[in-house]
């Protein structure tokens, strides 16, 4: 049982009182209470409790905190997957670039949007009342107010990388103000608008808290050092890189410096139960089970993505990884990715009679790939045997719909279903199982990225071989379950030029996050999105079927759409993304 438990659940009550109204733009939450009857020091903490709350109140239609759909499926790391493409069309609609009507109803996108407004609008009625609270009767005041505030940050922070142009929301207005705030800042004043609130953060919280999953300085100069980076590739109207700015690079090595944590000896132990807020995660979504309540506070956001046909899980076969990601861990005979060539040659297809598939003699893999995803002939979830059920190695039969999305699974997102932290409510699983935002690993790759881009690669380089390393000896937990030994995973010697180091560490961030989502976001941020999505596709349209009209339009596709029944809401006073 995690620590924060109790945290997270004294303050359900107060929540249930305050929950947003369905327009983020009626910010104050409506209910019995109001600024004069809460301003007290005990109920503000318990309205930022329901503020930590928000920010991981999402649904499997409206994500928040795990990004499967719009960072990984939108990219080249995995497959919608489930029944066919009619089965959730609107994920479809990501896959294929098909957005260009943006009136989504309320799934997904839109979900999204006002969720993470309900959770800025949290913030804001919290720190509305906490700013009247006299210093002397809440000792506690600049700290609280300051976590709210990168609550708020990381909430606005999440909807720039989404949608781009989003209207920034302080605390304090009233109806009639928050109306007339506009979504289209300069991106240089968004950032810095979002930047102030993390900026406030670091500056104001201590180096570690004592209730897990409270956001501290550590946290803060983590999400300073991402905000710094995506503001660095500077980008026209139409989403174009026109150039990288080094004073802003210089201040992602700044503040990566400041970050207090270490990699996980074992890069499996980021995905198992047991292991949450552990040394490598910088800040995570809390979650918890049997807790009290009905089902405990579990996460159902990936509840439709465990094995099909597995009757252990139950539904519903998406986020299935895709065949080039799965390429992308071959490595050489040095123990290197193969940079400019693994898509090549396609490994790890040949089903055979019994559902397995047999590497080739000579083929080696990064041991991340079974970390990742589910291969069938490989056990899956580290284990042969759940439940005394005997065989649990990955199936092809597990498969829900392998004619289009072929035969391979996901993992991390997946626990035992033998598990204490697993719980199934009808045909979908959730788990208590945290949700990381950023973990170190993030962070070190951060800084490397920086690094190469202001030409100082051999700096990069062994911060690159530190997450290799990692990699190289996590295999301990794959091979005690029975997978073949086909790992080889060495240190790059060196970096001969800058072009090099960029690859390597673009392709270094490709593995390591595999199916965690960012992939997406670093596409869009490197200004590379295009190009290599559209490569992606022409490779892949030989393979399925499904992807034979997708293509990805460049000045469009980076972002989603604004929905547009916000921009109804405001009377037009939302300017819509271009292409839309």
């Amino acid at each position: 049982m995690k620590k924060l438990k109790y945290f997270i659940l004294c303050g359900t009550a107060l929540m249930l009182s305050i929950n947003c109204s369905n327009d983020f733009l009626e910010y104050e939450p409506q209910g019995v209470l109001s600024n004069d009857n809460v301003a007290t020091a005990e109920n503000a903490e318990s309205l930022v409790i329901a503020a930590y709350a928000g920010i991981a109140n999402d649904e499997m239609i409206g994500p928040l905190t795990h990004m499967w759909v719009y960072g990984s499926v939108r990219s080249d790391d995995a497959y919608k997957g489930g029944g066919g493409r009619g089965d959730l069309d609107w994920v479809d609609k990501y896959e294929q670039y098909n957005l260009t009507i943006p009136d989504m109803g309320d799934f997904f996108t839109p979900r999204t949007w006002t969720d993470f407004y309900k959770a800025i609008s949290r913030a804001n009625f919290a720190l509305s009342v906490i700013n009247d609270i006299p210093d002397a009767d809440y000792p506690n005041k600049t700290r609280r107010q300051a976590e709210l505030r990168f609550l708020r940050g990381h909430s606005h922070f999440m909807l720039k990388l989404l949608f781009n142009k989003v209207p920034y929301i302080p605390e304090g207005l009233t109806q009639e103000e928050i109306a007339q705030i506009g979504n289209d800042l300069p991106d240089e004043e968004l950032w810095n608008l979002i930047g102030e609130d993390f900026l406030f953060a670091y500056n104001n919280l201590p180096d570690s808290q004592e209730e897990v999953g409270r956001a501290d300085r550590t946290a803060a100069a983590a999400y300073l050092a991402k905000l710094r980076l995506y503001q660095a590739y500077e980008k026209d109207a139409n989403h174009q890189l026109t150039g990288i700015n080094t004073g802003r690079l210089e201040q992602v090595i700044q503040y990566a410096d400041e970050v207090q944590a270490s990699l996980e000896p074992d890069y499996g132990n980021n995905f198992l139960d047991g292991f949450d807020n552990g040394p490598e995660s910088i800040w995570a979504a809390q979650f918890s089970i049997n807790d009290g309540t009905v089902v405990g506070r579990v996460s159902f956001v990936t509840g439709l993505n465990s094995p099909h046909g597995n009757p252990l899980y139950g539904c519903c076969g998406f986020h299935l990884a895709s065949q080039n990601l799965v390429n992308a861990f071959r490595t050489d005979a040095n123990g290197l990715p193969l940079l400019d060539d693994f898509n090549d040659q396609d490994i790890l297809t040949d089903l055979q009679g019994d559902g397995t598939v047999l590497p080739g003699a000579s083929l080696t893999v990064d041991p991340r790939l079974d970390h990742t995803v589910g291969v069938p002939g490989r056990p899956f979830k580290y284990t042969n045997t759940v439940q005394n059920t005997g065989d649990f190695v990955y199936n092809s039969s597990w498969a829900r719909d392998p004619g289009v999305y072929g035969y391979f699974g996901n993992m991390k997102e997946q626990q035992r279903p033998d598990c204490s932290c697993y719980v199934k409510e009808g045909p979908f699983n959730g788990t208590s199982k945290n949700v990381d935002f950023i973990r170190y690993a993030d962070v070190l790759l951060f800084k490397a990225e920086a690094l190469i881009q202001l030409n100082r690669w051999d700096e990069a380089l062994p911060i690159i071989n530190q997450i290799r390393a990692r990699a190289a000896t996590s295999t301990q937990r794959p091979l005690a379950a029975g997978a073949s030994d086909i790992y080889n995973v060495q240190p790059y010697p060196s970096f001969p030029d800058k072009a090099y180091a960029w690859k390597a560490l673009k392709f270094e961030r490709r593995l390591e996050f595999a199916m965690e989502g960012p992939r997406w976001f670093d596409l869009v941020r490197w200004g590379e999105a295009a190009e290599v999505l559209n490569d992606y596709l022409n490779e892949e349209k030989t393979k399925r079927d499904f992807l034979i009209n997708a293509t990805f339009t460049p000045g469009r596709d980076e972002f989603y759409p604004i929905p547009q029944r916000e921009i109804d809401f405001t009377g037009g006073l939302y300017v819509q993304n271009p292409g839309y």
